[in-house]
């Protein structure tokens, strides 16, 4: 749960606390978190960069 609920930050602490006791599943949360980490990314860009040229062509500064 943690690298769905924290993201990355959540897969880091989730790996280190079972990288003793179950290798397999901390190398799995270390990679979904990578995983969501990545798709957030990808949406932001896709979000902000449809958004942002819209706004910049209104502020006519030096025009």
């Amino acid at each position: 749960m943690l690298p769905i609920m924290f993201g990355l930050i959540g897969a880091i602490i989730a790996y280190f606390v079972l990288r003793g006791d179950d290798p397999r599943k901390a190398k799995n949360c270390l990679y979904l978190g990578l995983a969501l980490f990545g798709i957030g990314i990808v949406i932001q860009l896709a979000v902000f960069g449809t958004v942002l040229p819209s706004i910049e062509e209104g502020f006519n500064i030096n025009v």
